[in-house]
């Protein structure tokens, strides 16, 4: 018996082992929070910046299945910064204001605003997500506390709906700083902030048309009609004509009734308070030459002007090996100058007309001095670039079909009136070092599974 007892207990350590867990020596550096939060389990991990420029608000995502323990409630999940400044405690007035849930006095480290999703919708989480500062080459550890917590809650920094918006229906997600929408369901269409605030609710349940907001919202900035507009995908089903792209809304079959047309859902993947995700799912796509079906999925970040837009092909049927994907945007309205490198994208206008004008009313058109959009390819996909005129002229790029059938790219906005990348220079730049970010993104390594010496 006792020899049996043995070889079970040997097996169950060589298991805890083989999984990356370890327990801690002593109870020193753990984190706590208010009298009644002292967690007895964590899972360390390292973010490191490989870029020789600092990053702000970096994107840090960790997969559930890299932990080595990933059975936990979804509400019992909290990232400390071990480093971070501890909050005091709250005067009584602090505590009022925000009904009793402000967090309290903390030891060893700082939380860590987060947001756990689930992007399968199986019911089980697969991400943590979390963005944080990272100077030069910095390399930080985080942990992962594991126990019951009610407090830390926080305004939401960006928001994503599908609404029957203009007698149809249209995903939108934003963040402060811009916001998007798919009025055409592939092609987004953008919305300029003028100051950091969320305006999609007000404008689809109240359908006031983008171009006849409150001003102090901000306004639609983008003529999409047949254009890739502030972005959009196809497939380049001969490699050598980019001037014809094959694109999902524009197939032989479009407004021949849904049995023939291609056809689109939507969905909210998940709404904020850190990101948000709408997803498109686009069937029977019949480009008249191959036939297509895929899944979409639009991120907007909390204090980005730009969107993350990922594809993943279900049925990849092309008339011929030599089939691209591809990417791209409008040539903007009135564009003046446009940069196209490496992966890169940005046109740029001068004294576009962004509201349309009402002449029954007497409003005359809103001219925006300066307006710019932008489209980055990671360079893993292998961009290549070609200015078209077909489609009321675009900047695209195609890219050699991916084994798995994914891709994604990212699409910027800015304009004169709104507070941030408002010029020429600023929103160049803005792109690039984005655009540099994207294709470098920090390095997180997960570390052992600890449990708190009684």
């Amino acid at each position: 018996m006792f020899l049996k007892f043995k070889k079970k207990i040997t097996i169950l350590i060589f298991i805890m082992l083989s999984a990356g867990i370890a327990y801690a020596q002593s109870n020193s550096g753990w984190y706590t929070e208010g009298k009644d939060y002292a967690p007895t389990r964590r899972i360390k991990i390292n973010v490191t910046n490989p870029l020789a420029i600092p990053l702000k608000g970096a994107p840090i995502v960790v997969q559930r299945k890299s932990l080595p323990f990933q059975n936990i409630p979804e509400r019992w999940i909290g990232v400390v910064d071990p480093n971070g400044p501890s909050d005091p405690e709250p005067t009584m007035e602090e505590l009022k204001k925000n009904s009793g849930y402000v967090r309290r006095k903390e030891t060893n480290g700082h939380y860590v605003e987060l947001q756990v999703d689930d992007k399968d919708k199986d019911g089980i989480w697969d991400e943590i997500f979390f963005m944080t500062d990272l100077k030069a080459r910095e390399s930080r550890d985080f942990y992962i506390y594991i126990d019951h917590y009610e407090r830390g809650m926080y305004e939401h920094e960006v928001h994503a709906a599908i609404a029957n918006y203009g007698r149809h229906t249209v995903p939108l997600w934003e963040s402060k700083q811009m916001g998007w929408k798919l009025w055409y369901p592939h092609d987004v269409d953008l919305h300029g902030k003028r100051a950091p605030m969320l305006t999609a609710y007000y404008e689809y349940s109240t359908n006031k048309s983008g171009y006849y907001m409150p001003w102090e919202m901000g306004t639609d900035i983008m003529t999409v009609a047949n254009t890739f507009g502030a972005g959009g995908m196809a497939v380049f089903e001969n490699s050598n004509d980019m001037e014809n792209p094959s694109r999902a809304y524009h197939s032989p079959f479009k407004n021949k009734g849904p049995f023939d047309d291609t056809r689109y859902t939507f969905d909210v993947v998940y709404n904020g308070p850190l990101r948000s995700m709408i997803k498109v799912s686009t069937t029977n796509w019949n480009s008249g030459k191959g036939f297509y079906e895929l899944d979409q999925f639009y991120t907007a970040m909390a204090g980005k002007s730009w969107s993350i837009v990922e594809t993943k092909f279900n049925k990849f049927l092309p008339p011929n090996a030599e089939v691209n994907f591809g990417a791209g945007i409008r040539k903007i309205m009135n564009e003046y100058t446009s940069v196209n490198k490496k992966g890169i994208a940005i046109s740029m206008g001068k004294d576009v007309e962004a509201r349309i004008p009402d002449e029954d009313i007497g409003e005359e058109v809103l001219r925006v001095p300066w307006q710019g959009i932008g489209l980055v390819v990671r360079d893993k996909y292998k961009p290549e670039y070609k200015s078209i005129k077909n489609f009321g002229g675009n900047h695209v790029f195609k890219m050699p079909v991916t084994a798995d059938l994914t891709y994604e790219y990212m699409i910027f906005g800015a304009w004169s009136f709104g507070e941030v990348n408002n010029n020429e220079k600023d929103f160049v730049k803005y792109v690039e070092d984005e655009g540099v970010k994207y294709n470098n993104p920090p390095i997180i390594k997960v570390s052992e599974f600890e449990t708190k010496a009684k």
